[in-house]
């Protein structure tokens, strides 16, 4: 992490987990995100200092986060996104590798637009679907859209990065930032720009403390920045990637760097 974003950091008030599972869950809210290198986020920082409380957990303020996603092999899950579907569905594995433990999360849109985020605890990192993680992503589809997901996925990319996650001390408001991020599949890497951050704001309405804080720091909302997506087009897995450019031009995504082989994932997804 960026030496100054760490400094300011140990500036914030903090909460616990528990804090802020009671106090800010945001599991059905509106996001903006917004690409921002780390000279331009500072100022946003002295401001955030006096509203929000960090997430601290044995002493930690940034955790390590890996993220194992999920699509079938036409990819729909991202060509839904890339169409701009409002009906669309994002299957992932997290394990939180600080606090050591997993969830399978399933994420979709709502009519209004907004996102409803779904959870199933795990009881071991995995990097695949059993039985019943399967019939959870049914029973999530099923429950928002009238039917089960009703296609078969599988393991396409996997992702690293460390977040940050910030808590309005007034509202359910809360903030996530992240950096280092790192994106791979089929035994190659691309990472991102070291001082860039990628922030995701989390209210009810989309237009919260820390949005007006942000847009008078003349910093604005990347559209089409969803991590999956970019991993996707960055790593060369998909054929048409034209909307996630602009995102992935401003992470300052480093050439593609071949690793030792692991295992067995999918290079080139066939276009929907």
């Amino acid at each position: 992490m960026d030496d100054r974003i760490a400094e300011s950091l140990s500036r914030f008030g903090t909460i616990s987990l528990d804090g802020l599972n009671s106090k800010a869950a945001m599991l059905e809210r509106l996001d903006n995100k917004y690409i921002v290198p780390a000279d331009r986020l500072l100022p946003a920082f002295a401001a955030f200092v006096d509203l929000f409380d960090v997430l601290e957990i044995g002493g930690k303020r940034a955790f390590t986060y890996a993220t194992e996603y999920f699509d079938d092999p036409q990819a729909q899950g991202y060509y839904d996104h890339h169409q701009g579907r409002r009906k669309r569905c994002k299957v992932r594995i997290r394990n939180y590798i600080d606090a050591g433990f997993s969830y399978l999360e399933v994420k979709l849109k709502d009519v209004r637009d907004a996102t409803v985020k779904k959870r199933l605890k795990l009881a071991r990192p995995s990097h695949n679907l059993c039985t019943e993680s399967l019939a959870f992503i049914d029973a999530c589809h099923s429950e928002l859209y009238g039917t089960p997901l009703g296609r078969p996925l599988l393991p396409v990319i996997g992702m690293e990065y460390e977040r940050i996650t910030l808590v309005a001390r007034e509202g359910g408001e809360r903030m996530t930032i992240d950096t280092g991020l790192a994106f791979r599949a089929a035994n190659i890497e691309r990472e991102a720009g070291p001082d860039m951050f990628i922030l995701e704001t989390k209210s009810a309405k989309g237009n919260g403390i820390a949005d007006k804080i942000l847009r008078s720091e003349h910093l604005h909302p990347t559209k089409n920045c969803s991590k999956y997506c970019v991993g996707m087009a960055a790593l060369g897995l998909v054929d048409r990637h034209n909307r996630f450019l602009p995102a992935m031009r401003k992470l300052r995504l480093g050439e593609a760097v071949a690793l030792a082989p692991t295992r067995a994932v999918p290079l080139q997804l066939a276009a929907a």
